[in-house]
């Protein structure tokens, strides 16, 4: 028999999964979407933007309803929500009728409030079971519920499409969803003993993740450090085909290898650096490294041309993945140590708020600076020298105080 520990880490790594695989399902199949639709592709811009703006939301709330409901029955609730953002997306007829097209807005909407609340959620129960010790690694395998299900939507809804069409290809992802939900209903008792049924769901209690963040100096700067990282890897998500195909000259299949192995190098990145983490006992110090290394590989990924050989240019992209993605697991067990005792979700959802707002902001600035520049070497420069200095003043709050409850 499992202990309860590990099947917590299996429920919350595979409704991470489920959740993230919900999140990319549409974007996965947008020219076959956009072409139904007709609108121009691109609108999948608009579309992510959506998301987030949900996911932020209700990210910040997330904290807050965990003490009400409990952390698995959110979670349970999340995957429903996503379910249902889903489905939305079926209402839209052909030809893109500004009904249907609202829809679909509509669903994006709810399919990110579904997704928001599910770290501040999982972040609850892992604290709450996981040692001290091993909470770095523990929060790092989670973590790559995220790469994992972002890769089975890559490998499920488009070949679902073709067999199927898109409108089946969606409802799959969307049973997947619920069947999670159910599958996780036995560690309902167990995982959300520590609910509060007379906790308060006032205006104040759902945005007190902000206030939790607020009166923390350490927590306000981990807020920081995951605005800057979390725009810095949908940067390179976003953008680095483009530059590699466009500004470099590979062809769309090579280009599309370097972000492939930008991800799996992310992927085995996020275990490494949570055991590196647990063995040094200092995860602040990680982070900066992660930080002064992502800075190091961006100017690297600067002096790109076209007569670097292949494997030079994939190094590259390993080392941006390896940092750019690699972050989030140490950074969510930095954040659960630092929370309040039993805030460790309302401590997450304030500071995954400044997440995804970055996630938001930072793209949007790099993408202003290729077009007004017209180089996608100048925005890694600009990349490098705000992750070095946001791991500078990382590694100096980390020596200046500890700033971790024991």
């Amino acid at each position: 028999m499992l202990s309860l520990a590990t099947r917590a880490l299996v429920a919350t790594t595979a409704i991470q999964a489920a959740a993230a695989c919900a999140l990319l399902t549409v974007p996965s199949i947008a020219p076959v979407v956009a072409s139904e639709l007709d609108v121009p592709a691109s609108t999948i811009g608009t579309y992510i933007s959506l998301l987030y703006v949900g996911a932020s939301t209700a990210a910040l709330a997330g904290g807050g309803v965990v003490l009400r409901y409990g952390a698995l029955r959110l979670s349970q609730a999340c995957l429903l929500g996503c379910a249902a953002g889903l489905l939305l997306t079926l209402a839209a007829g052909r030809g893109g009728s500004a009904i249907g097209l609202a829809t679909i807005a509509l669903g994006a909407i709810v399919l990110g409030i579904g997704y928001g609340p599910i770290t501040p959620a999982s972040s609850h129960v892992l604290a709450q079971t996981t040692s001290r010790e091993n909470m770095a690694l523990v929060f790092s395998i989670k973590q790559t519920g995220v790469p994992a299900g972002t890769a089975l939507a890559g490998l499920l809804v488009p070949p679902l499409t073709v067999a199927f069409g898109w409108h089946s290809a969606i409802v799959v992802i969307a049973i997947g969803c619920l069947a999670i939900a159910w599958a996780a209903q036995p560690l309902r008792a167990p995982l959300d003993a520590d609910r509060d049924r007379g906790a308060r769901l006032s205006p104040a209690a759902l945005v007190s993740g902000l206030a939790v963040v607020a009166r923390s100096p350490a927590l306000r700067t981990m807020a920081l450090v995951s605005f800057v990282y979390a725009g810095m890897q949908m940067s390179v998500s976003g953008f680095i085909v483009a530059y590699l195909h466009t500004e470099i000259g590979l062809g769309l299949v090579a280009a599309g290898t370097a972000l492939t192995v930008a991800n799996v190098a992310g992927v085995i990145a996020r275990i490494s650096w949570g055991s590196f983490s647990d063995r040094t006992g200092a995860p602040r110090a990680t982070l900066a490294l992660i930080g002064f290394l992502m800075a190091g590989a961006s100017v690297a990924a600067a002096c790109f041309t076209s007569s670097w050989p292949m494997i030079a240019l994939l190094t590259v992209a390993a080392a941006l993945g390896a940092t750019a993605i690699g972050w989030n697991g140490v950074y969510l067990s930095e954040v659960a140590r630092l929370a309040p005792v039993g805030e460790a979700g309302k401590a997450t959802g304030g500071c995954l708020f400044f997440t995804y707002v970055g996630v938001v902001v930072l793209p949007f600035l790099f993408g202003w600076l290729q077009r007004n520049s017209g180089s996608y070497a100048a925005c890694f420069v600009a990349t490098a020298i705000v992750c070095g200095a946001v791991a500078t003043l990382l590694a100096w709050s980390g020596r200046r105080s500890p700033g971790r409850r024991e």
